[in-house]
């Protein structure tokens, strides 16, 4: 764990002997990344989350799902953020923690200020008189790697981490997505008992049975054990990351639970609906002219649906929001389309296609389906989108100034203010305001007549003498001011 651009994948990259981070959108990992290696005669699952800010609940599952986590800072950055979060979450779900400091190679390294910046945050490292192991390491050249595995090992040993295998198999789901041609698939980390093809099981309120077990090269294997960390296909639905995944004995009692928890959360979302219509029915009234944009998310995993969502509710403005009006795990369909229609909803598509007839179904019914395969460049454009709907700040600008020398009375004009220039421009399209004793606003309104002597004019300098005409004054008062301005439209930023 640890902030973004760290090198968390690139140290699993060294580790794996692969090139992982190739891979990713952007060069950030998208969701979480379940990889195992052998050594010395140790099986280690690696859990890799992602280090940007959209992925909140991502690295708190992560955390929550492991026994050991190393925390990766970089030495030319030191703490940051997301560090910062990540450190948190390892304090909040009570896993120990190991210290990789990073990029030890670079020039603008700088170990010590990383470790006082860790012990600020409760970090004491052992150099610094703590119980915190820290490996000074380097995904480049491959400096400190064997040391950070030794002190996996170590902690493992001191921690006695033990599971029964011989028990109904339970685990927690990592990730989920939907694939084109297998249907469900979701990431599971065994947590204890023994995985195995064919066994009957229930993933939150919905049944299954194994019918394949895939590791992370997509081979085929016919059991996982504890820590294994594995692809499971099976699922009536995709999952959702978080979800128990549990192994049920009898398979005859299967479908009763799952009926079971199925009415109970039909019960709670019946309930929470009513209560939510009843209670927006005033507040709709009370807001009156709020704007907001309506989004379907359609994504390639449960996983990145979940930081989207997280991301684009932090979008909040009192005037304007971001409403989520579906989401779900696939590519682009014509049922979306038809309730982008109908909700008047952009369809952000993330990591997913979208076939040829949807995309022209879409443009026949005027609905934009936006795609993206960064994260941060979705939030972007999104936030820029509401910031489009917020009403700009009107400015004031004063473009001219004139003097009322004397008036005058022109026959189907009416009165006309003779007066001089001061400063600015006075142009036949200004906004007008007559003052009167520097402080009594006589009027606001527009010019009706401009001239330089005899011929109309649509501008007038400083210095010049004119004759200026307000709608609705008939009287003008020597010494009376008369402002020129205008109004600029400012446009706004979300806080």
């Amino acid at each position: 764990m640890g902030h973004v651009d760290h090198g968390k994948t690139s140290i699993l990259d060294y580790i794996r002997e692969t090139n992982v981070v190739a891979g990713e959108s952007g060069g950030i990992t998208q969701r979480i990344g379940a990889y195992q290696v052998d050594y010395k005669d140790n099986k280690i699952t690696f859990l890799d989350t992602p280090g940007h800010e959209a992925f909140t609940s991502m690295r708190a599952r992560g955390a929550k799902s492991t026994d050991i986590v190393i925390l990766v800072v970089a030495a030319d950055d030191s703490v940051m953020p997301q560090t910062i979060e990540a450190i948190n979450h390892a304090k909040a779900a009570e896993v120990p923690v190991i210290v990789a400091i990073n990029k030890v190679d670079k020039p603008e390294a700088d170990i010590e200020k990383v470790k006082r910046e860790l012990s600020e945050k409760d970090i004491l490292v052992e150099d610094w008189g703590g119980k915190i192991q820290s490996i000074n390491t380097s995904a480049k050249t491959g400096e400190g790697i064997e040391g950070l595995m030794e002190a996996i090992l170590l902690e493992s040993e001191v921690l006695d981490l033990k599971a029964n295998t011989e028990i109904l198999s339970k685990g927690i789901v990592i990730d989920s997505r939907l694939d084109k041609g297998l249907g469900p698939i979701a990431t599971v980390l065994v947590k204890k008992g023994t995985l195995k093809i064919g066994i009957p099981f229930i993933c939150n309120n919905f049944p299954g049975k194994v019918r394949a077990i895939m590791n992370e090269r997509n081979d085929r294997i016919q059991s996982a054990e504890p820590s294994d960390a594995v692809q499971v296909l099976g699922f009536d639905q995709v999952p959702q990351s978080g979800d128990i995944f549990a192994e049920v004995e009898n398979e005859s009692d299967l479908k009763k639970i799952a009926n079971e928890r199925q009415r109970i959360k039909r019960e709670i979302e019946f309930s929470t609906v009513k209560k939510n219509t009843l209670d927006s029915i005033s507040a709709q009234i009370k807001e009156g002219d709020v704007n907001n944009l309506n989004i379907i998310i359609k994504a390639d995993s449960d996983g990145s649906i979940e930081a989207l969502g997280e991301s684009l509710e932090k979008i909040k403005h009192d005037e304007v929001g971001v409403d989520i009006v579906h989401k779900g795990v696939g590519n682009v369909t014509e049922s979306d389309v038809l309730l982008g229609e109908a909700s008047n909803a952009v369809i952000l598509a993330f990591n997913v296609q979208t076939p040829s007839n949807t995309r022209l179904q879409a443009d026949q019914s005027n609905v934009e389906i936006r795609s993206y395969n960064i994260i941060y460049q979705a939030v972007e454009d999104l936030k820029l989108a509401v910031e489009g709907l917020l009403k700009p700040d009107l400015v004031e600008e004063i473009v001219g100034e004139a003097i009322v020398k004397e008036t005058f009375k022109i026959p189907k004009i009416g009165f006309i203010a003779g007066s001089q220039v001061e400063s600015g421009t006075i142009t036949r399209d200004s906004l007008i305001r007559l003052v009167r004793e520097e402080e009594e606003i006589i009027k606001d309104g527009k010019i009706i007549s401009l001239k330089r002597f005899k011929d109309d004019v649509s501008t007038v300098e400083t210095g010049l003498e004119c004759g200026i005409a307000i709608e609705g004054i008939k009287k003008y008062l020597p010494g009376d001011k008369i402002i020129a301005y205008k109004i600029n439209e400012i446009k706004r930023k979300l806080s």
